[in-house]
């Protein structure tokens, strides 16, 4: 696929098509200021038909509501939306007329229709107009009306996408569809037709189309509305971990109810479950799967469940035009709260159903992708909701309301109990009857409490697997709406959308079902997730991973976002899982390239197999299965590090650039280099000593660059001038002057430590360790060891090594005796501290050089 070539029209179409859709705007006066009143019959001087008058005012009502950027921006994609499905369609040979509309048969841009627009048989075409045009050989007038009508016939077909005749977005069609550099043009001549052979190039092209949209959101630094949450947080998942994710849920079901089947023969990422496997759900045969991705974007997952299940079918004995509406109607579902993305999610599935059935888009089946759109109702002044009665059921339920007019943000994160759906259906009924009896007040808020009904029971139902690539989005993007309902109803999970997707999978999920996403990392190691892992683990099971880690999405560039992409067991605990370790390869196709090589050939390396209940071993259970079994077993045994070397955050100082220098920068007068104590520092009458402030990867020693006013126990530090605000912190009295062990905090490699002489103080970037005398080598030569870097890779997965991650290590003092440790201690250790003081001190950075040993 020629990703370049898509990415750079779809990002020139959505440019070219909104500026297109404003000349249409202005053209008929649906304008920000000064408009025409609603009801006027011409514009500039052009009359306006009935029908357009009728438009005009739809149009003009929608820029109301909706703004008109937005409304410019809408009617861009739908256009956009409908040409590349009439593309996709006409290069496929699916469009009901069996002619080319786009594109001539050697792929030139010279549309087939105009050339047999007599003969065309489109449903609803008036030919006495095709023949009027004809006559007066006007090609851009006769092609909007042949491809206004191809809309009509397809509506019926694909309503998610195309509209009937009439609707008043045929009024924002661009002009000059047949114009050379068109839009048309551009999408016919720079796309090559074989980059359209797959349904997945809807979803490339959704992606791409939205670029821009993204790249801006997240460079503003701006929290999220319901107009920019969607495209800011689509990620077009690749291939191979759509697969994976799939054969691995609902390709392991079908496993698990049908072990003879041979279908895993052709799954590539499929991993067989053990012979002692979690129990599952029992079906008798692929019409009683369900399954649902709750933020389908545009539909990849969904395609390749498709696929998955069609063979199902056919395996079973089903004639093939037959399963495609069997799927549609009862295994697939889709939840998504952009309606472009829900555009593009339908048209794909359509678009595999015709591919198995010519006789599809005559059946009036409807792919089960839902939007989830808010229902507003009308509040006065002070917030109060005025459209409800007081007495209406859910008016007893605030955030319930609250949370029905923002779904076109939280989406399908909300998890409607019994008791709110309930009061919805008792309104929903008490207001029909009030619509019956012709009150339009009943009428409109019946139809408002029929569509939240109607969502909230789609949100409320169970499938057997529910898989995902949620929104990714940290906290410090939320709008205040969602930061606070995030915050009340996903606490434990609150940091990203992704994590709170994946505690509401479980709901989504029956029990014995497999909720399976992909997602970042952070959920597995991060202390603010314990709460999360300590729950899943107790009650649900992970019985497989894919452990992406940084750059497995190629269409995201540089951009570093560490993904794993799990299957989980819902109400399962305990059952062993298989984990891939693919962090090492850089791309998607060296990881994908690892996955298939683990997959074949579980001694690889690259493949663990552990039972999640044993990460309860390690404190803050993070998700550790490459650690082994002994390495486990050390935080039994061992003794924590915070239990005798008591890891410390070093000081603060509130303006480093008037408190610290380097070492060479003040007076030596002024400088003491070896107090051991406030006392000794003080009777030097120095100002200035040693600060250990971090730097670069150096084990062992060094990294001793700066000095801090400590006059008069920091007296200076302790003080704020008139105006100043700054926050300090001073370290207590038995951790100055003191020998120690530091380490850096923030590193791209491993974490590494040093030895610190107790001749000064430290920094919140030189964090340290202060064992006691008698274990204080043994203990630095742990810390440097491979066993601590092991340890730190998931107790300190992120650049960030922070004291609680060091405390934690544990140390078994017992498996050496005396003589040994001595050994250890004080020859290799001490050893090494030298060499590496020795190298330190033969440069002029160092205070205590003497001379080069080149000279």
């Amino acid at each position: 696929m020629n990703d370049a070539a898509i990415k750079n029209f779809c990002m020139w179409a959505r440019n070219a098509l909104i500026e297109q859709v404003k000349t249409r705007m202005r053209r008929f006066s649906v304008v920000e200021a000064n408009a025409l009143p609603e009801d006027a019959t011409s514009v500039d001087g052009m009359p306006l038909s009935p029908e357009e008058q009728r438009q005009r005012a739809e149009l003009l009502e929608l820029q109301r509501e909706v703004g008109h950027a937005a409304l410019a921006e809408r009617a861009a994609y739908t256009w956009f939306n409908r040409l590349v499905a009439i593309r996709f369609m006409e290069l496929h040979d699916y469009l009901p007329c069996r002619v080319r509309m786009l594109s001539a048969d050697d792929g030139s841009f010279a549309p087939q229709v105009l050339k047999c627009a007599l003969d065309v048989q489109i449903e609803g075409l008036d030919a006495s107009r095709v023949m009027e045009l004809m006559q007066t050989g006007d090609d851009e007038a006769l092609f909007r009306c042949l491809f206004l009508a191809q809309c009509d016939e397809l509506s019926s077909c694909i309503p998610g996408v195309f509209d009937r005749v009439g609707s008043a977005m045929e009024l924002l069609l661009p002009d000059g569809l047949l114009r050379q550099d068109s839009v048309i043009d551009r999408l016919v001549t720079s796309i090559p037709e074989k980059n359209w052979e797959r349904v997945e190039i809807l979803g490339w092209m959704y992606q791409y189309y939205n670029a821009e949209v993204k790249d801006a959101f997240f460079k503003s630094k701006a929290k999220e509305t319901p107009d920019t949450i969607g495209p800011a947080t689509q990620l077009f998942t690749p291939e191979w971990i759509v697969r994976y994710m799939v054969e691995n849920s609902l390709g392991r079901l079908w496993m698990l109810n049908f072990p003879e089947s041979a279908l895993c023969q052709k799954w590539d990422y499929y991993i067989a479950p053990d012979a002692e496997h979690e129990d599952f759900i029992r079906i008798n045969g692929p019409e009683d799967i369900t399954l649902c991705d709750p933020a389908c974007g545009s539909g990849h997952i969904l395609v390749y469940a498709f696929q998955l299940l069609f063979d199902m079918y056919v395996e079973r004995g089903y004639r093939e035009r037959e399963i495609p509406q069997l799927i549609l109607e009862k295994n697939l579902s889709g939840m998504e709260i952009d309606p472009r993305a829900a555009q593009i999610a339908n048209l794909a599935l359509a678009m595999c159903a015709r591919e198995h059935d010519r006789r599809f888009f005559g059946r009036g089946v409807q792919a089960d992708v839902l939007v989830v759109a808010p229902t507003k109702f009308q509040r006065d002044e002070a917030g109060c909701v005025i459209e409800l009665p007081e007495d209406a059921a859910v008016m007893t339920d605030q955030q319930f309301i609250d949370a029905l007019e923002h779904l076109d943000e939280i989406g399908s994160l909300l998890n409607p109990t019994e008791a709110q759906l309930e009061a919805l259906r008792a309104d929903a009924n008490r207001f029909a009857s009030e619509a019956e009896g012709g009150s339009l007040f009943g009428n409109d808020l019946d139809e408002k409490l029929q569509d939240a009904l109607r969502v909230c029971e789609a949100l409320a139902r169970k499938f057997d697997c529910v898989v995902a690539n949620p929104p990714y989005m940290g906290s410090g993007s939320f709008s205040t709406f969602m930061s606070k309902w995030i915050k009340k109803n996903y606490p434990d999970v609150k940091s990203d959308l992704c994590t709170c997707f994946i505690e509401r999978a479980f709901s989504l999920v029956k029990p014995g079902g497999y909720p399976t996403l992909i997602t970042m990392q952070s959920w597995m190691f991060l202390g603010s997730f314990e709460k999360m892992r300590t729950k899943l683990i107790a009650e649900h099971s992970i019985v497989s991973m894919a452990h992406i880690g940084a750059r497995g999405f190629d269409s995201i560039g540089g951009e570093v976002v560490s993904t794993t992409a799990t299957v989980f067991a819902a109400g399962q605990p305990g059952v062993d899982g298989v984990y891939l370790r693919l962090v090492d390869p850089v791309g998607e196709a060296a990881k994908q390239a690892t996955a298939r090589e683990a997959i074949a050939n579980p001694d690889c390396g690259y493949f663990y197999r552990r039972n999640a209940k044993t990460f309860t071993q390690i404190p803050g259970t993070p998700i550790a299965y490459w650690a082994s079994e002994r390495l486990l077993e050390s935080f039994l045994k061992g003794v924590s590090l915070k239990e005798f070397a008591n890891p410390r955050v070093g000081m603060q100082t509130g303006n480093n650039d008037r408190f610290l220098r380097f070492w060479w920068e003040p007076s030596d007068k002024y400088e003491s280099f070896d107090s051991n104590s406030d006392v000794e520092f003080a009777r030097t009458a120095a100002k200035w000593c040693p600060y250990n402030k971090g730097g670069n990867f150096r084990k062992w020693y060094g990294n001793q660059d700066y000095v801090v006013n400590w006059k008069n126990d920091g007296a200076e530090i302790r003080s704020l001038s008139p105006g100043e605000k700054r926050s300090f912190s001073i370290l207590p009295t038995a951790y100055r002057f003191k020998d120690a062990i530091t380490w850096t905090d923030i590193t791209s490699s491993f974490t590494h430590f040093r030895y610190r002489s107790g001749t000064g103080l430290y920094d919140i970037k030189g964090m340290s360790c202060f064992p006691d005398t008698g274990s204080f080598w043994l203990v630095l030569g742990f810390c440097n060891s491979s066993v601590a870097t092991s340890m730190l890779s998931f107790l300190s997965p992120t650049m960030n090594t922070q004291v609680g991650d060091v405390g934690k290590m544990p140390i078994l003092f017992g498996s050496i005796d005396a003589a040994d440790e001595a050994v250890i201690g004080d020859k290799l250790v001490r050893g090494c501290v030298d060499i590496s003081k020795l190298d330190w001190d033969s440069f002029e950075t160092s205070w205590d050089f003497k001379r080069h040993p080149l000279l």
